[in-house]
């Protein structure tokens, strides 16, 4: 409980900082994107993610990922499917279902795309409460022949349901994982990322990646950054994630207060490269 009420002070004041920081005059150096990748969940409501983009993981931690969640991921519409207005919705539910006490979804792009540098950007709403941790992610393609956090990661995005108001970026590899992990928070002021439709994008290239929310940089992480902790292990093509877990190391379990079902509300995700 300690450990916990110090973190809330913690993120109280780095909302604070980084809510009162923001400068919309921000002076960036300019790039030109070339759109190579993208889902923009057109589809008629019930509309499962097209094949042809993600794939699916099933199951539980116990299959061989996870952080002590409690979730166990499905395929059905009642956890993922598009909604008929341009989303695909993954909706964490509180239900018995082989042998979990709660269900949600997680698809990738593992073996369908990947890409070495470049934008990736998606436009979502969270869920909010207790226990549940939305996240947009990466994953180095080479985790299967060498494991992770040697494959590397980059949170693009993930919130603690339970602090509406405050997402984090993070980079995970060798010798900087888990709760070593190079990571910046950014905060609202007198709003929630469950209200609105936000939009998370990294730009990465082969000295520094960099984490934004609607397009304000709140996180540069340099190659030299990463070299004085560790090794730089982002040089690979990545494949993306989307994923709602509940419970786990990150956000603690869910209470009864939790409201369930709560809903990540996707509008598009897209992919660049520089050009």
């Amino acid at each position: 409980m300690k450990n916990s009420i110090l973190y809330i002070i913690f993120s109280i004041i780095v909302f604070s900082i980084v809510g009162c920081s923001i400068d919309p005059e921000q002076q960036l150096e300019s790039k030109d994107w070339q759109l190579v990748w993208s889902d923009e969940f057109s589809d008629p409501a019930g509309t499962l993610p097209n094949s042809q983009r993600w794939v699916f993981d099933i199951g539980t931690g116990s299959n061989g990922w996870g952080n002590n969640e409690q979730q166990y991921y499905t395929n059905r519409p009642v956890n993922i499917a598009t909604d008929g207005n341009g989303n695909l919705v993954i909706t964490a539910r509180r239900e018995n279902y082989q042998g979990a006490q709660f269900t949600s979804a997680r698809i990738k792009t593992q073996g369908v795309f990947d890409q070495k540098y470049g934008k990736f950007e998606v436009r979502l709403k969270t869920p909010y409460g207790q226990g549940l941790w939305p996240a947009f992610w990466l994953l180095g393609n080479n985790i299967n022949e060498v494991g992770w956090p040697q494959c590397g990661e980059i949170d693009i995005m993930e919130l603690r349901g339970q602090l509406p108001s405050i997402v984090n970026g993070s980079l995970h590899g060798p010798d900087y994982s888990g709760a070593n992990a190079l990571t910046e928070m950014y905060g609202l002021q007198n709003a929630r990322f469950d209200t609105e439709f936000y939009t998370y994008a990294v730009e990465w290239d082969k000295d520094k990646i960099d984490f934004f929310v609607n397009g304000f940089l709140y996180n540069r992480i340099t190659k030299t950054e990463v070299d004085a902790v560790g090794e730089w292990v982002f040089d690979n093509p990545f494949y993306m994630i989307l994923n709602v877990a509940v419970g786990g190391n990150y956000v603690g379990a869910p209470n009864i207060d939790t409201p369930l079902p709560q809903k990540m509300t996707i509008d598009f995700v897209r992919v660049y490269k520089e050009i």
